[in-house]
């Protein structure tokens, strides 16, 4: 019986082990108010980049202050993808607690009326395949990342991918 035992018990300890070596890197948890709530990977229509009727304005990712407490300013904040294309906030931005920003390809007007700041650039940011989104603290600490694929995390393939509540 004690065999038996040492075998389920051993079992026991290698299924857990391999649930934990399992869970991918960007699952971590970072300690940081601002996370990236969603992504918009794949704008709405035929993907055109010229700035004068493109869609890049209809791909966005929202970024949300989880603190129930602390208001935090985006102003040193960077976005980037896989291949490191980045965006740095450089002007302020209030975000007050349970706030929220979409960050939006093309040209606009930045309002924090409306939540909204526009990269400036008519290039699409994330791919419509897979990516990883990266979001970076002034100091240059992780605060917030996310991989995708329009496969594997995109089920209703509506092109829009939730991974904070």
């Amino acid at each position: 019986m004690r065999i038996r035992t040492a075998a389920v018990a051993t079992i026991a300890v290698a299924g857990a082990l391999a649930a934990l070596t399992a869970v991918p890197a960007q699952a971590a948890e970072y300690s940081s108010a601002l996370k990236v709530r969603g992504v918009q990977y794949d704008a709405p229509g035929r993907d055109s980049n010229r700035c004068s009727t493109g869609n890049t304005d209809e791909e966005y990712l929202t970024v949300k202050n989880y603190s129930s407490s602390s208001t935090v300013n985006l102003r040193g904040y960077v976005v980037k993808d896989a291949a490191g294309n980045r965006f740095t906030f450089t002007a302020n931005h209030y975000l007050q607690p349970g706030d929220y920003v979409k960050l939006r390809g093309g040209n606009g007007t930045d309002s924090d009326k409306y939540n909204v700041v526009y990269r400036d650039n008519c290039n699409f940011l994330w791919n419509n395949d897979k990516d990883t989104i990266y979001l970076y603290k002034p100091s240059g600490a992780r605060a917030d990342v996310h991989a995708y694929t329009r496969s594997g995390s995109d089920p209703d393939g509506n092109g829009y991918i939730t991974f904070h509540k």
